[in-house]
């Protein structure tokens, strides 16, 4: 390891040397060069057809001034800081030791700001402009991926719509924490078994049950199957249960779709839909105070007094 370390040193001082160097060379000599003339003042360069003559005129002093001035620049920041071989600079700088330091700058003014939403519950947290500015940040970096930069979900992915107070799991704030802290995993089984004239008749029925058109008859028919299969995990009457995330079928709101081609999908061919856990990546105050933002998303019309 030590003869690896010391081989790459020397071929990053090598580069170092090699091009500031030859571009120093360049720099002093570059002034000095003598380029032939003709008596007209020009090279002798020309272009459409001798229309126009390439003319020859020194460099002004101020920008041989200031790449000089870069010159000295490049070379005591090689002296102050690591950049040449192995060099650790006059000054003992590390990207490390300033992370830390920034980390430890922004976690003393944070820590009193957290100590502050600890006394609050998330829906009180929901009202309070410092949590939600926070919620809002942490919301865009890890949830807006799958939810929208405004919520408002993905059918394509089956992430759910958070703003329109319809919740899959329950939509209090310790529901909140606790589908962020240790995510959810949902699964509708296929019924394809059933066979294809009776997944049809489930579409209009649960059709019917949302308040859409429908074939009454189809639906009829369909009505004890629901209630002997689907049921179990919907309701008796559509209305879904919180308790195993089993959505309401009877409000319109669909996480896969609402057209009967989406129902259909979802009945033949079954979903399955995943929210990972957030508590390894964020810590207890982040996802309540991330929760306090989501939770605000539905409620906007709330009012804001505590």
């Amino acid at each position: 390891m030590t003869s690896m370390w010391s081989f790459w040193s020397i071929w990053v001082m090598t580069l170092v040397v090699l091009n500031m160097g030859l571009t120093f060379v360049l720099f002093l000599w570059a002034p000095r060069a003598k380029v032939p003339m003709k008596p007209d003042g020009t090279t002798g360069h020309v272009w459409a057809h001798g229309a126009v003559r390439e003319g020859l005129n020194n460099l002004p002093r101020w920008w041989i001034v200031l790449s000089g001035s870069m010159f000295v620049s490049a070379f005591i920041y090689l002296w102050l800081f690591p950049g040449f071989g192995a060099h650790k600079g006059k000054l003992g700088w590390t990207m490390h030791g300033q992370l830390a330091r920034e980390v430890a700058a922004n976690d003393a003014r944070l820590d009193p700001l957290l100590e502050r939403f600890r006394l609050y519950d998330v829906e009180q947290l929901s009202r309070d402009d410092q949590a939600l500015q926070m919620g809002k940040v942490l919301f865009e970096d890890n949830c807006a991926a799958c939810h929208g930069r405004n919520g408002a979900g993905n059918i394509a992915l089956g992430a759910p719509n958070l703003t329109d107070n319809d919740w899959l799991y329950g939509g209090s704030g310790s529901d909140i924490v606790a589908s962020i802290t240790h995510g959810r995993a949902g699964v509708m089984p296929a019924w394809s078994a059933l066979g294809e004239d009776t997944d049809n008749d489930l579409v209009e029925y649960v059709l019917q049950i949302s308040g859409q058109a429908h074939d009454a008859k189809m639906a009829a028919a369909a009505a004890p199957i629901f209630k002997s299969t689907c049921a179990a995990c919907h309701g008796p009457e559509g209305k879904g249960n919180p308790g195993i995330g089993a959505p309401n079928l009877t409000d319109a709101i669909w996480l896969h779709g609402g057209t009967p081609a989406d129902i259909r999908k979802t009945i033949h061919d079954g979903r399955n839909g995943h929210m990972p856990n957030w508590d390894k990546r964020l810590g207890e105050d982040d996802i309540r105070v991330t929760a306090a933002y989501v939770y605000s998303l539905s409620h906007a019309k709330d009012e804001t007094t505590e």
